[in-house]
């Protein structure tokens, strides 16, 4: 049944920023919740509906805090990927497709784990499900973070470290877009008068590299450039979206305001936006003592579990940031997260959801 259901949840295409995709799939999934038991509320955005499900408590502990866990329902992958270069297959016991790592196993998880503690007693739960993770989750961090407020612990149900361990903290990750507006001219009988919109955007980038330069460990990529049109005309616009990654928030802090304060060479006008920004989740006694708690829950059920450290962001860095114990890569193990090569193992399926069951019963 996990099987069928992830096969099912992987056939539905969810990219980012397809709105109609997303909402089909958020009908899905507000079915299944609503069928566990779950009061769903819906919350409308443009580019997809977030979702949040409250599962009430049972028993002696209905009244606690609740436990929140975090996923989301799009994937990076486009309408068509299916069936051009990512086929769903199930061979020697590892499960290939687009999304099948990142994350709807992980959501997988996590519905038949609700489903076996269904007649036990245990927290509430609180789960939130975003569209636009994988962008930043521009639209969702102040949901995240209210729906944080008041909850004992936070999971995330992206995929584990390779060895399965999970996740214990994350860096910073903020997306940064620099525009630049020149003016146009036709590049040989008129060239003084322009001004490259794609040179002042070179001299720039350039410039960011040399701030990175005075901070370790931080990542800085560019991801995407746009600008002009044609050789013969002086490009009037140019703009690069940047990603990067802060193993803390001062040094975050300090980069973030230097780029942002970056003057143009030339006489172009210069615009920096930042259009996602997830802070640093630093390490804490706190994550420390429930990584402690999750591992005696893991030992009930005949299972090992690790922790470390993490480069990559996910909506689990804002609770971290907030003080709120958290763990992450509660999904099956796998590899290949936006590769074409994406898989998990299929036997992790079932020991997760068994990981997860005994968190929502022990913790």
């Amino acid at each position: 049944m996990i099987i069928e259901r992830l096969q099912e949840y992987v056939r539905t295409e969810t990219p980012t920023g397809d709105a109609a995709a997303l909402n089909a799939f958020a009908d899905r999934l507000a079915e299944r919740y609503g069928a566990l038991g779950a009061t769903v509320r819906r919350v409308p955005m443009p580019t997809g509906d977030h979702l949040v499900a409250d599962f009430p408590g049972r028993g002696p502990r209905a009244a606690e805090a609740p436990l929140l866990f975090l996923g989301h329902h799009d994937t990076v992958w486009p309408i068509g990927q299916l069936a051009d270069a990512m086929p769903w297959r199930e061979e020697d016991g590892v499960i290939h497709g687009p999304g099948v790592f990142d994350m709807k196993g992980g959501l997988v998880v996590l519905e038949t784990a609700l489903e076996q503690v269904a007649d036990q007693d245990h927290r509430p739960v609180r789960v939130v499900v975003v569209a636009d993770e994988e962008v930043g989750s521009p639209s969702a961090r102040s949901l995240v973070t209210a729906e944080a407020e008041g909850v004992y612990a936070a999971f995330g149900l992206e995929p584990p470290h390779p060895n399965g361990d999970l996740k214990t903290s994350r860096w910073g990750s903020t997306r940064v877009r620099i525009e630049v507006t020149g003016r146009e001219a036709h590049a040989a009988l008129d060239p003084d008068s322009g001004i490259s919109a794609i040179d002042e955007l070179v001299d720039q980038l350039i410039a960011v590299r040399r701030i990175v330069a005075e901070y370790d460990e931080v990542l800085c990529n560019v991801g995407t450039i746009t600008g002009g049109g044609r050789t013969n005309v002086v490009p009037g616009s140019a703009a690069a979206d940047i990603g990067f990654r802060f193993v803390d928030p001062s040094t975050e802090k300090a980069v973030l305001a230097a780029v942002e304060a970056l003057q143009p060479v030339r006489a172009a006008e210069l615009q920096v936006r930042v259009m996602s920004n997830r802070p640093a989740w630093q390490p804490s006694p706190a994550t420390d003592e429930l990584l402690a708690k999750v591992a005696a829950a893991g030992r009930s059920v005949g299972q090992e579990v690790g922790g470390a450290a993490a480069s990559g962001a996910a909506d689990t860095n804002l609770t971290g940031w907030l003080g709120i114990p958290t763990l992450d890569g509660l999904g099956p193990v796998g590899k290949g997260a936006h590769a074409v090569h994406e898989q998990v193992i299929a036997a992790t399926l079932a020991e997760r959801v068994a990981l997860v069951a005994a968190i929502i019963t022990t913790i």
